[in-house]
């Protein structure tokens, strides 16, 4: 197991943050006392033979919310490698929103999702209110594909929200669970029993599901044995815990979605949020942001495998947004050690590295604004023709 000593830190901070987060500490410097369990990885994607598919059939495409270079960098230094370092097609996507130089995640996220820049606050709509159709729900309505989404937050949460929900206000928590009777995704797992059974409306929206077929968990032991489509797992009221105490890993999440949605014969998409790299940056906690792209990068590695075996599946990785004015002063990644500096406790307006592999991964390098990473996947699966 990973342990930890944290050499320097700041006095608790009192950090004004939106409904459901929990950001509470401040620390600049992360040490290792020990080797972290990622410094184990299961193959060189150089190494592996794979087929060249022209096309990919298979989407993952993980936002580590968040995470700019700076974050990377930091834990590659504590890491001494990282899977995200074996995806050599890389460019950089620039973030501002509609209506602002520095974007939210509501509307970071709903630019990846859909394709267009909206108001901060906004999930899955133009700045004007009417909905757009995200790259979800167009590879499962136009293309016939499995869809997921997980995250390491409430699956109401902005983020993945903007693939699945269509609101005003990313507030609207209950809202967008009513988006999951649908049934566009097939394979949900995070956090939010709240939401979808608890509701100010009396509506039990577990049992909703189940009259549409879904089979609903609450532990991701609980569906080891069940591997087919139609499946929501929700392991807790809200928000998971941080990466070390969580009922379960963003990697194990992950392949328990790869599992299921590859089992499509016509493909699949699935979103994977690195959710609290985010919390990390707004917290001006270094060992935070580090653990947890640690904990996103694991999953990833998961996904490479997958791919790097499979051939015809596209990895994206890339974030919402840069948290925290993340600089890292000093460091040694002999030893893993980071020194770093914030230079605010909210998001910065900077530019977020996109990570591609797979069949058309050479289109995402450049620099290009956020909108383009939808254009470019929904072009590539062969939604618009």
């Amino acid at each position: 197991m990973r342990q930890f000593l944290l050499t320097a830190s700041a006095i608790v901070a009192a950090v004004t943050a939106c409904a459901q987060e929990n950001y509470k500490y401040s620390t600049n410097h992360y040490d290792y006392q020990a080797t972290p369990e990622v410094r184990y990885t299961p193959h060189r994607l150089a190494d592996v033979e794979v087929a060249k598919a022209e096309a990919p059939k298979n989407v993952i495409f993980f936002i580590g919310d968040g995470m700019g270079v700076s974050q990377v960098f930091a834990a590659l230094t504590a890491n001494g490698d990282l899977y995200m370092n074996q995806m050599t097609d890389i460019g950089f996507s620039r973030t501002n929103s509609f209506d602002n130089y520095v974007t939210d995640s509501a509307a970071g996220g709903t630019a990846l999702a859909c394709g267009q820049k909206t108001r901060n606050g906004m999930i899955g709509m133009a700045p004007d209110s009417t909905e757009i159709q995200s790259m979800l729900e167009l590879c499962k309505n136009v293309n016939g594909m499995a869809t997921g989404l997980v995250a390491t937050v409430t699956v109401v949460h902005a983020t993945p929200a903007s693939f699945i929900g269509h609101v005003p206000n990313r507030s609207q928590y209950e809202d967008i669970a009513l988006s999951f009777l649908d049934g566009e995704c097939d394979v949900f797992i995070g956090g939010g029993q709240t939401f979808f059974k608890d509701r100010s409306d009396k509506r039990n929206l577990y049992k909703e599901l189940e009259a549409k077929g879904f089979r609903m968990y609450e532990s991701l032991a609980d569906a080891k044995d069940d591997n087919k489509l139609k499946m929501g797992i929700l392991a807790t009221p809200e928000h998971m815990d941080i990466a070390a105490n969580r009922p379960h890993t963003l990697a194990d999440a992950t392949q328990k979605a790869i599992d299921v949605l590859s089992q499509e014969e016509k493909g699949f998409f699935l979103m994977v949020e690195g959710s609290q790299i985010d919390w990390g940056g707004h917290q001006s906690d270094i060992d935070k942001v580090v653990n947890e792209t640690l904990d996103m990068d694991q999953a990833l590695g998961r996904a490479l495998d997958f791919a790097a075996r499979n051939g015809n599946t596209l990895v994206i990785v890339t974030a919402d947004h840069e948290t925290g004015g993340l600089s890292v002063i000093k460091g040694n990644d002999e030893i893993g050690t980071v020194k770093a500096g914030f230079s605010t406790g909210d998001h910065s307006a900077v530019m977020v590295p996109v990570f591609a592999y797979g069949p058309g991964a050479e289109q995402f390098k450049g620099i290009y604004h956020n909108t383009e990473v939808f254009h470019k996947i929904v072009n590539l699966v062969g939604i618009y023709k």
